[in-house]
């Protein structure tokens, strides 16, 4: 990738409390405009547990947009399913009966209110046939989405003793769920019911953060004998929206109270700044073969970052892309992203677009092109040669 730099600075007198997390494992953003507020350890990938069930969801939630699936199908609980995940499991379930057909949009709530075993595999079965084919679904669409930590092996995380160890990293895990939340609002929405009744069973929601003073409206938390206590949370307070991931706590207490103070922290501690409106040129990468030698490249929104109150902070950007860029451009085409540092932290990468269109340019002026690119291509050769030399 090639980069063009830009800096700017944002410098206040008083130096913002660095939050301390008890969570090993941590990844929180600011939904609207991507900034990583906090990141520990956000590249590892560990046991999801009960929070893999997000995958799941964005396969079937995909499917639904597609017209593929209504909420009205009905899909068919399996002894697997029920033996595995339903009432003899003792794991939770939202007791979906042996041999009953079940509508998809109670299969979602199952999941989404009560983190249902039965569920996720009820659907994994109907949608492909097996879990182990729904597992092949679920990494295809991880590497759709850019999630690089990550191996799925089944469709509700539950460990399973004949299978590799299902990873998934907490920085892939909050970008599935602002993907989910993005794409999705309205099947979102189920994550906030209090409650939910099957087979004459009435379950509370399974989210402990779910009707406390938070904001928090979502997602699962996790358990694995192994890596600990986990959690994938989303809420909103007045307009904003955070959506955090931890992992590796001692006790469900420890991953709620974390979870609390990460999320009272995000929504307090930091201010707002607007970069670039939407539109306006960031800057101009090369093209060759063009009829113009440079693009300028803009964002779709405004871009916008939030900074730690009171903060002394160092901003530097750059213009990240694959180069060299060769005509034709045509204009919206993403060409690259901004990436903003803070110090050596990376809090937010934003995709870049082509302002206009630029043709291929005369045959004379691609050789001219081509020999620029060559002449600097060995020059960098040189400078790296000499570099390791020394």
């Amino acid at each position: 990738a090639t980069a063009a730099a830009l800096f700017f600075g944002v410098a206040q007198p008083v130096s913002a409390q660095i939050l301390e997390t008890a969570a090993p494992f941590a990844y929180v953003i600011d939904d609207a405009t991507g900034t990583i507020i906090l990141s520990k350890e956000a590249d590892v990938g560990l046991a999801p547990a009960s929070m893999a069930k997000l995958m799941t969801l964005d396969i079937v939630f995909e499917a639904i947009k597609e017209g593929r699936l209504s909420l009205d199908d009905e899909f068919p609980v399996s002894e697997n399913a029920w033996r595995t995940g339903g009432a003899p499991s003792r794991t939770s379930t939202m007791f979906a009966a042996l041999n009953s057909n079940v509508r998809l949009e109670d299969l979602l709530r199952g999941i989404m209110i009560q983190n249902a075993n039965d569920g996720a595999i009820v659907i994994a079965e109907g949608m492909a046939g097996n879990e182990l084919a729904f597992a092949v679904l679920m990494n295809e669409r991880a590497r759709e989405l850019g999630l690089s930590s990550t191996n799925f092996v089944n469709s509700t995380g539950l460990p399973d003793p004949d299978q590799p160890k299902q990873t998934v990293s907490m920085g892939d895990l909050v970008t599935l769920a602002r993907h989910v939340i993005t794409e999705h609002p309205q099947l979102y929405r189920y994550f906030s019911e209090p409650e939910f009744t099957w087979n004459n069973i009435r379950q509370l929601n399974k989210n402990p953060l779910v009707g406390l003073s938070t904001g928090a409206d979502g997602m699962f938390p996790g358990f694995d004998e192994e890596d600990g206590y986990g959690m994938i949370a989303s809420a909103e307070q007045d307009g904003q929206r955070i959506i955090a991931g931890i992992h590796g706590l001692k006790s469900n207490k420890a991953r709620l109270n974390e979870m609390q103070k990460l999320l009272a922290w995000g929504f307090r501690s930091f201010d707002k700044i607007t970069l670039f409106q939407t539109g306006e040129p960031v800057g101009e990468v090369g093209v060759f073969g063009g009829t113009e030698g440079w693009v300028p490249l803009a964002g779709h929104e405004p871009i916008q970052l939030l900074i730690p109150r009171g903060a002394k902070s160092k901003l530097r950007a750059r213009i990240v892309y694959d180069g060299p860029l060769r005509a034709p451009i045509e204009e919206g085409q993403q060409v690259g992203a901004l990436e903003v540092m803070n110090d050596e932290e990376l809090v937010s990468r934003v995709p870049l677009y082509a302002s206009h269109s630029i043709d291929v340019g005369p045959l004379y002026s691609r050789a001219l092109d081509a020999a620029y690119e060559l002449v600097v291509g060995l020059i960098h050769t040189g400078v790296t040669a000499a570099t390791n030399k020394n």
